[in-house]
């Protein structure tokens, strides 16, 4: 079997794990559709080798919108091919799962969070236990699941029997560029960079706030979401307009060069549930395959990496001063930067989507994927 439909919720835009996940695929000789959906203001998706369906739905906010994107998704794939049916999380697996029962087609689920131990969800009771209905119903019956980091995969095994594998979320090698074209245009000022969602519990208001003990820095960040509004207000209230600059959402195609323009990354990430105590983020690995130092939160899994790799400082501390100091300390040490720049460089080839390649291979072909 040839065909695979992935299933994903957002836009496609800019999910990096989900494009690496369909152009392996596609390169390994599948035929890939990609679904998502689509919002008033989607930009449109740059040119892919595979194919993309994105559906517009009639409610895109609140809970509603999984129940719709369900509903469509179940139909379209009724009447859709025969071909193996990947979903990635849990807000996308009720249609794939039923339409694997129905059609007697292989499913194979791909976990990028724990998606029940979101902040979004810890203090929402209704929609939580919803969500955990869900993942009580299904997840003891899914055969082929893959998830992005061991702790997640450990934590689903124990409560569930599922075995998931892991399949970490490392970006493409790429090739040092000692040109970085000039993106951001921020003068003299050195870059402080955070790409991702804008959502709680990632130590955003504490990073911004810190800028005000910060000399000659500019703090770029990059990506879109719910609290974006919260923040800029923040940003303003501080006097802060010209040293923190929100640049909105950019494709993956593009964020990389300006990674790269970064004299440091910061992936701050608060203790709010596991799913974030256990998180390996896109952006982490995006860091360091753009050779930046980076400055993570004191979370395991994380820590693990900076530690193992020497490629920046684990803080403990969320405290704006606190923050503005170990950033200072960072600036001014040349000698450990020297010593980053060297273990970035083997991080950065380590770290890579290559080394993951072959495993997803394995996992679809396990499921019945033959070229």
């Amino acid at each position: 079997m040839r065909k695979v439909y992935l299933a994903v919720i957002n836009d496609l835009v800019t999910d990096q794990r989900v494009h690496r996940v369909a152009q392996t695929l596609y390169e390994y000789g599948a035929e890939v559709e990609l679904i998502g959906r689509r919002f008033t203001h989607s930009p449109p998706v740059d040119d892919r080798d595979y194919s993309t369906v994105r559906f517009r739905l009639i409610f895109n906010r609140r809970f509603l919108f999984y129940g719709c994107y369900n509903f469509r998704l179940f139909f379209y794939l009724l009447f859709r091919g025969k071909g193996i049916l990947a979903a990635n999380d849990l807000d996308t697996l009720p249609a794939c799962w039923l339409v694997s029962k129905l059609r007697k087609m292989t499913l194979v689920y791909d976990c990028h969070e724990y998606f029940t131990e979101v902040p979004e969800l810890i203090n929402r009771k209704f929609v939580r236990n919803f969500w955990l209905m869900i993942e009580r119903l299904l997840l003891p019956r899914i055969r082929h699941a893959y998830t992005v980091s061991e702790p997640i995969a450990g934590e689903y095994h124990e409560k569930y029997g599922t075995d998931f594998k892991v399949i970490r979320n490392f970006p493409r090698k790429e090739k040092d560029e000692s040109k970085r074209p000039d993106l951001l245009k921020c003068g003299p000022d050195r870059i402080i960079i955070y790409q991702g969602s804008l959502n709680p519990g990632r130590g955003l208001e504490s990073m911004i706030l810190a800028m005000k003990f910060l000399i000659n820095f500019q703090f770029q960040i990059f990506g879109d979401g719910p609290l974006r509004k919260k923040l800029e207000k923040l940003v303003q209230e501080a006097n802060l307009n010209e040293r923190v600059i929100f640049m909105g959402r950019k494709p993956f195609s593009e964020l990389k060069f300006y990674t790269r323009q970064a004299f440091l990354a910061v992936s701050l990430e608060e203790n709010l549930g596991k799913n974030y105590y256990y998180s390996l983020p896109n952006k982490l690995f995006d860091y360091i395959q753009a050779r930046v130092p980076v400055l993570v939160s004191d979370l395991p899994e994380m820590k693990l990496i900076v530690e193992k790799y020497e490629v920046g400082i684990v803080s403990d501390t969320h405290d704006p001063a606190g923050l503005a100091g170990i950033i200072n300390e960072m600036m001014s040490n040349d000698e450990k930067r020297m010593i980053w720049k060297k273990n970035l460089l083997k991080a950065s080839n380590e770290l890579c989507w290559e080394a993951e390649r072959d495993k997803l291979i394995g996992i679809y072909k396990e499921a019945g994927l033959v070229i």
